[in-house]
């Protein structure tokens, strides 16, 4: 029996956009001042995410929130494993102290990312908070670090891939395990 690979969809564009409306809600529900909020994106589609999320809270609030990128790869303990990527220039677009900060990235698996990238953070300063958003949370956990706002928890096995793919980076809109 050939080994194929099949695609399975887990969030289809429709589903995908009503997940990002209610988590763009329980933003708004959860932090108090806006005008405080910065939205960190992760490369590399968190970074495309960011941007989504930003529109969806303009649209339901009016507000123009600020948002940044950070670049963790540097700020990684296990790079030598992971092998690096072209890097993407780290851009916060405004002084961090007393800032919220929401990192968002697709997707958690071990935590490291996110750990690097919560490092990366405090070379620039120490925000106010900051919470974590993500598209998938597959488990796998090696950190004790949790989302703060989740689109969709999907238990993978270690050899399979999730795939956050958006209009306007990938001209298909979904999220497929793979």
């Amino acid at each position: 029996m050939a080994n194929q690979t099949k695609r399975i969809v887990i969030l289809t564009e429709v589903e995908l956009r009503k997940t990002l409306s209610r988590l763009t809600s329980e933003i708004i529900e959860k932090v108090k001042n806006l005008e405080n909020l910065l939205l960190v994106g992760i490369p590399t589609r968190g970074i495309d995410l960011a941007e989504v999320l930003e529109k969806e809270l303009f649209s339901k609030t009016g507000l123009k929130i600020k948002k940044g990128i950070i670049d963790p790869t540097f700020y990684r303990d296990d790079q030598n494993r992971v092998g690096t990527r072209i890097i993407k220039a780290t851009d916060i677009p405004t002084p961090i102290e007393n800032q919220e900060i929401l990192l968002i990235d697709d997707v958690i698996y071990t935590g490291r990312t996110i750990r690097a990238a919560i490092d990366a953070l405090y070379s620039w300063g120490r925000p106010q908070r900051i919470m974590l958003l993500v598209m998938v949370d597959r488990g796998h956990r090696e950190l004790p670090i949790q989302p703060d706002f989740c689109g969709k928890k999907v238990p993978t096995s270690k050899n399979q891939s999730i795939n956050l793919r958006l209009n306007n980076v990938d001209e298909e809109e979904g999220v497929f395990l793979e």
